[in-house]
């Protein structure tokens, strides 16, 4: 009875034990937390890319980002081609190429030629530098000439371009000039650096000044025509030898007569 008393007593020992260690060791319950919440960043722009209101390139951002259009930027802003650029960017499924000059190629421009223009004109310059479908520089191997651009085309608004293997020149007839980098690609608009203005023919060519009015040629004097009845003057004859011939004749005959009647 001692030995069963002596084994339960220990049972109960190591139990306790137990129990006493368990509770020792587990910490103590942390309180509940909410679930951490994940906010998703938008994606960087890349720096090809500049962003624009509902997904339109913004040509003005780019070329403010590459440095050096300062004076193309403010003719885009001033002349609202800038608007027609974003329409045109999300309305046309052909593209756009743009020939952008930098402020060097500005300043090699004659003082104040940009303040004498009209605002028409100023336009029109702008356009000069938009073709309406977008070309990559392999491309220009096999365009036809003259390149139409938004100014339009003719004989005053020639744009022709050749490509070489390792460059491409620009003529308008008043400018040379090739390409000297790629500012902006992305298979819709392409965005290409030149170091001169080019300028069209419609309005910086010298205009032929209008013709001088003609005078009217001096009227010929008319030759008087003599009236058929108005006799023409006869000069003067000298008859006195003709009346002296005359009279002796007369004279003659009678002094014949005279004779032949005293014959009989």
């Amino acid at each position: 009875m001692k030995q069963q008393y002596s084994i339960s007593s220990i049972s109960v020992f190591l139990l306790f034990l137990h129990y006493t260690n368990t509770f020792a060791q587990s910490p103590a319950a942390a309180p509940a937390q909410a679930p951490a919440v994940v906010v998703a960043q938008p994606p960087a722009a890349t720096p090809t890319q500049a962003a624009a209101p509902h997904g339109i390139t913004n040509v003005t951002k780019i070329l403010e980002k590459a440095g050096h259009f300062t004076i193309f930027i403010r003719l885009l802003r001033s002349t609202q081609e800038e608007n027609h650029l974003f329409s045109a960017l999300n309305d046309s499924s052909s593209g756009l190429t743009i020939f952008a000059p930098t402020d060097s190629a500005f300043s090699e421009l004659k003082s104040g030629t940009l303040n004498t223009l009209s605002d028409g004109d100023k336009s029109e310059l702008v356009k000069f530098h938009v073709v309406p479908t977008f070309l990559s520089t392999s491309q220009f191997q096999t365009v036809s000439n003259p390149l139409g651009t938004w100014a339009g085309t003719g004989s005053r608004l020639p744009l022709n371009v050749t490509s070489y293997p390792n460059s491409v020149n620009i003529t308008t007839g008043l400018t040379n000039t090739s390409l000297s980098g790629t500012v902006y690609t992305d298979n819709q608009l392409a965005i290409y650096k030149i170091e001169k203005v080019l300028l069209p023919k419609d309005i910086f060519a010298s205009k032929a000044p209008a013709p001088a009015p003609v005078a009217p040629a001096p009227e010929k004097p008319t030759k008087a025509v003599p009236a058929a009845n108005v006799e023409s003057p006869v000069a003067p004859v000298d008859i006195s030898g003709a009346v002296m011939f005359t009279r002796n004749n007369v004279v003659g005959s009678v002094g014949i007569v005279a004779a032949a009647i005293f014959a009989l």
